[in-house]
């Protein structure tokens, strides 16, 4: 059923009229009088209709200012019309916004927006998660999910995203999660991207930059073509992504000064500590951390929280284990383990690294990644989960 519903929403919303919702919604969503924290937000075209509970705002009026007003006299209401923007249907839940459009088109008396969205831990937040149909990215959404997060899964793979997408909502509730298709190395497929959420989901509260590739080698004969695929994924893709983030978050701010928002980077233990024959993954990784220090002190300003999370060895994950270009291929044809003749040699080894035993999970970062999102006093913040395979010092 959602995926219908994004295809309704998307359908014919061109650059422009995007940019316009992008300026309305997020301020619309973050709302607060005392009823809902804040709303998810569905824009959709009205086709000329109008209906009990809904609120007309002429072109050129204070979309935010009249929606108080209204607050104030008594009624939240469920459907905000615009003669600029088309039509946005609000709820608490996404379910509950989905269910005021379909009031609104079918003729019948909107719903108030009123209530909560739930008492789970990310209940309410609208998650972006890039590089999200498979590996750690998939594996974080459904976490995530399971935690009350309405997750846009983005990534280059549109198919793959939207199985996992569908995946989601069959676990987690129909409204649980969207496939979105984003390029984190094209600073138009990422703005039109988080646009297209916005669109749909009404504003962002977590960015979780999780798209990365990797190629190893050793130095001497890295081709430089493998070097820039890295960095420009790895290094230049998180950049991109949190510069086009950040008007939607500042227009959040200023309706909701008080809330923190999160912008949460997946790097790795290499952006710790070196990997050998494999400079290109791990110079971008530890560039990634500057930037992530770099963008907590920039960002605090408008409640944004900047972090990251490094996890350890994905040793069952496509990284790892794809028999064509996995990283245990990789490493045996590189000949990067003195000694090992096969890939359980491999495993065996990497495995051996860790006092905990074993390689890192999905869940385990995920678990790092709501562990951030729910405390407000930290920022800038390399956080290991490496089952002790790497130590804070």
């Amino acid at each position: 059923m959602f995926e219908k519903i994004v295809q309704e929403c998307l359908e014919n919303k061109q650059d422009g009229m995007l940019a316009r919702i992008a300026e309305i919604a997020p301020a619309l969503r973050m709302l607060k009088n005392g009823r809902t924290d804040h709303a998810f937000v569905l824009s959709f075209d009205a086709g000329g209709r109008t209906a009990e509970g809904a609120l007309s705002v002429k072109a050129g009026e204070d979309v935010v200012a009249a929606y108080e007003a209204a607050a104030r006299a008594g009624t939240e209401p469920g459907v905000v019309l615009t003669e600029d923007a088309g039509a946005f249907a609000l709820g608490a839940t996404m379910e509950a916004a989905v269910d005021a459009r379909d009031a609104f088109l079918a003729g019948r008396p909107v719903p108030a927006c009123a209530g909560k969205a739930g008492d789970k831990p990310l209940s309410g937040k609208v998650m972006i998660v890039t590089g999200g149909a498979q590996g750690f990215g998939a594996g974080i959404a459904d976490y995530c999910a399971a935690q009350g997060a309405t997750v846009a899964v983005t990534d280059i793979n549109l198919p793959l995203a939207r199985e996992t997408a569908r995946r989601l909502c069959e676990k987690h509730g129909p409204c649980a999660a969207a496939a979105l298709e984003m390029d984190v190395t094209s600073e138009e497929s990422v703005e039109r991207g988080i646009r297209q959420v916005v669109a749909l989901m009404g504003g962002v509260d977590v960015f979780l930059s999780n798209a990365g590739v990797l190629r190893s080698g050793a130095t001497a004969t890295l081709s430089l073509e493998d070097f820039m695929y890295v960095t420009n994924v790895d290094y230049v893709g998180y950049f991109i992504c949190v510069k086009k983030i950040i008007p939607i978050f500042e227009r959040q701010h200023a309706v909701q000064p008080d809330y923190w928002m999160d912008i949460i980077q997946t790097n790795s233990k290499s952006g710790l500590t070196g990997s050998n024959k494999n400079c290109s993954y791990a110079g971008s990784k530890f560039g990634s951390i500057g930037l992530t220090q770099s963008f907590a002190m920039e960002l605090v300003d408008i409640g944004v929280k900047v972090n990251a999370v490094c996890p350890g060895n994905y040793l069952s994950g496509p990284l790892w284990s794809d028999p064509v270009d996995g990283l245990f291929v990789q490493y045996l044809r590189a000949n990067k383990i003195k000694g090992a003749k096969t890939i359980e040699d491999l495993v065996r080894h990497y495995n051996g690294k860790v006092p905990m035993g074993r390689g890192c999970e999905p869940e385990d970062v995920a678990k790092a990644v709501v562990y951030i999102i729910g405390q407000n006093y930290e920022t800038g913040q390399a956080v290991p989960v490496t089952g002790g395979q790497l130590m804070l010092k």
